[in-house]
C-alpha cells in the first residue's frame, strides 16, 4: 500500500511542460540565471546541468531579467551558458514509514534504503494553526529524569529552550528526553552537526529504543547553508504531519542557533543588510514562526512539544539567538559548564532555569516542595563563593544555614532517574527532609 502511495504521488507531481534558462553571470557565490523569471517564485529550486553531473540551487532573488541563485554545492566546472531547469519549490510527503527512519532535508533517505511517501504533499514554509483555535497546554509529562517531572515540568505542548556552551552535555540530555518523554512520535532535527556524530548519535546516544519511534533529519556541518536551514523546516513539516493525525510529537532541534547562521549566510548572499552581531534582520521573524509552528494543535489534533536547543558562547545569555528564543518559548533550561565541570549530570542550573508550566503544572503541596527546593538552591548560589571561600559562618543566617545543609541532597536529586513523576516529588521531598536528620 506505501508503494501505491508512492508511485500515486509521483504520478500527481508529473508536469506537462518543463521551464528552462541559462546561466548569465557568476558572482560573488550567487548565480544569475535568466530566462525563468515569467515561471520562478523566490524559493523555488533550480538543477543546472554540468558536464560532470548537476548543481541543485535555490532562488534567493528575482530581478527584472534574472533570477538569483545561491547554489547547494561547489560552483566548479560551472560555465556560462549553462542550462539551468525550473524545479519549482520542494515538498515531502512523510507517512508512518518514516518513523525509525534517517532522512535529509529534502525527505531523501540517508540510511540506504528505499523511502515510501505519503500520499499528501506539503511545503516546508507552513502557517502556524490560527491562535484561537489552538488548545491550551495539556497534562505534565513523564519526563524519565528527576528534574524535569519536578523542578521543570514539562507539559504536552510546552515549548522549552534548552541553553548551553559546547560540552557540556546538551546532546546527551536530549537523547536521554527523547527516549524518556512521553509522546507518540520523536522528530529530531540535527541541523549543521559533526558528519561522524550522526551515526553515534543514533547507534549509541540514542539507540535502538530511541529509535522506535524516531524520525531523524540531518543537515552536517559540510552541508550549504541553504539545507541546513532547510533542515528545522522540513523536521517541523513531519512533526505537523503526525500532529495533524492526532498524535502527541516530542520535537526536539539541535541547535537553533546553526539554524540561525546558516539563514545568516543566505541573507547576506542575497544582499540582505547585517545588525546586531552580524544576524539580518529577518533572523527574528524566522525564528519565531518556526518556534510558532510548534505547540498546542486546533481541537481534534495533537500537540507538538519542542526543545529547541540553543549554542551559547561563554554562557552569553543575551546574545540574540538566545535572546530571541527565550523571549518565545515557554521556558528555558541552563547547563552550565561549572557544574558540568564537578561531575554533575545533567548540569542544569535550576536557579537560572524556567518552566512557564507552572503553577498550573503541579498541585499546591507540590508547588510548595518547588519553592522551598528552589529557595534553598537560590540561597545557597547567592554565597557559593563565600561559602566556597570559607567565609561562610554557621549560624549568622538561619534560610542559608538551611539550604548549606540541603544542597548535597538537592544537587544529588537533581541527577537521578525517574521512573513515575510521584517517585520524583517522593525523592524531592526526603531530600528537603534530610536537614533534620542528625549530624554524622
Amino acid at each position: 500500500m506505501d508503494r501505491l502511495h508512492s508511485i500515486t504521488r509521483r504520478i500527481a507531481e508529473l508536469r506537462l511542460a518543463k521551464h528552462f534558462g541559462r546561466v548569465q553571470s557568476i558572482r560573488a557565490g550567487l548565480i544569475s540565471v535568466e530566462g525563468l523569471n515569467g515561471r520562478a517564485s523566490v524559493g523555488d529550486r533550480v538543477r543546472i546541468a554540468l558536464q560532470s553531473g548537476a548543481l541543485t540551487g535555490e532562488i534567493v532573488g528575482l530581478g527584472p531579467r534574472s533570477a538569483q541563485v545561491l547554489p547547494e554545492g561547489t560552483i566548479e566546472g560551472l560555465s556560462v551558458g549553462d542550462e539551468a531547469e525550473l524545479l519549482f519549490a520542494p515538498q515531502i510527503a512523510p507517512c508512518d514509514a518514516w518513523i525509525g527512519r534517517i532522512i535529509d532535508p529534502l525527505g531523501q533517505p540517508l540510511d540506504g534504503r528505499v523511502l515510501p511517501q505519503g500520499l499528501v504533499t506539503r511545503g516546508f514554509r507552513s502557517e502556524a494553526p490560527p491562535a484561537v483555535t489552538r488548545k491550551r497546554l495539556g497534562a505534565r509529562l513523564a519526563t524519565g529524569l528527576a528534574v524535569f517531572d519536578t523542578l521543570l515540568p514539562l507539559v504536552a505542548g510546552q515549548r522549552i529552550g534548552l541553553f548551553a556552551g559546547s560540552g557540556v552535555g546538551k546532546s546527551t540530555l536530549l537523547s536521554q528526553m527523547a527516549r524518556g518523554v512521553q509522546a507518540d512520535v520523536v522528530v529530531i532535527a540535527m541541523i549543521g552537526e559533526r558528519g561522524r556524530e550522526l551515526r553515534e548519535f543514533v547507534e549509541k546516544t540514542l539507540g535502538p529504543e530511541g529509535m522506535r519511534r524516531a524520525v531523524i533529519v540531518a543537515a552536517t556541518s559540510d552541508r550549504s547553508p541553504l539545507l541546513r536551514r532547510r533542515c528545522a523546516w522540513a523536521a517541523m513539516t513531519v512533526a505537523e504531519h503526525f500532529r495533524d493525525q492526532g498524535r502527541h510529537v516530542l520535537f526536539l532541534a539541535d541547535s537553533i542557533t546553526r539554524f540561525a547562521e546558516a539563514h545568516r549566510e543566505i541573507a547576506l548572499a542575497a544582499g540582505e543588510p547585517p545588525s546586531y552581531r552580524g544576524f539580518p534582520p529577518s533572523v527574528s521573524n524566522l525564528i519565531m514562526a518556526l518556534a510558532e509552528r510548534a505547540g498546542p494543535g486546533p481541537e481534534g489534533a495533537g500537540d507538538i512539544t519542542g526543545i529547541f536547543s540553543v549554542l551559547v558562547a561563554g554562557s552569553d545569555m543575551e546574545e540574540p539567538v538566545a535572546d530571541i528564543l527565550r523571549g518565545t518559548l515557554d521556558g528555558h533550561v541552563v547547563l552550565e559548564r561549572s557544574i558540568a565541570e564537578r561531575g554533575r549530570f545533567p548540569a542544569v542550573d535550576v536557579v537560572r532555569s524556567v518552566s512557564r508550566s507552572l503553577p498550573d503544572a503541579a498541585s499546591a503541596a507540590e508547588n510548595a516542595l518547588i519553592g522551598r527546593a528552589r529557595a534553598a538552591l537560590g540561597a545557597y548560589a547567592e554565597s557559593e563563593l563565600m561559602i566556597r571561600a570559607g567565609l561562610y559562618a554557621p549560624g549568622s543566617d538561619p534560610k542559608l544555614d538551611e539550604a548549606v545543609k540541603l544542597f548535597p541532597q538537592l544537587d544529588d536529586f537533581v541527577t537521578r532517574r525517574s521512573a513515575a513523576i510521584p517517585d520524583s516529588f517522593a525523592a524531592l521531598e526526603a531530600a528537603l527532609r534530610s536537614r533534620l536528620r542528625p549530624p554524622g
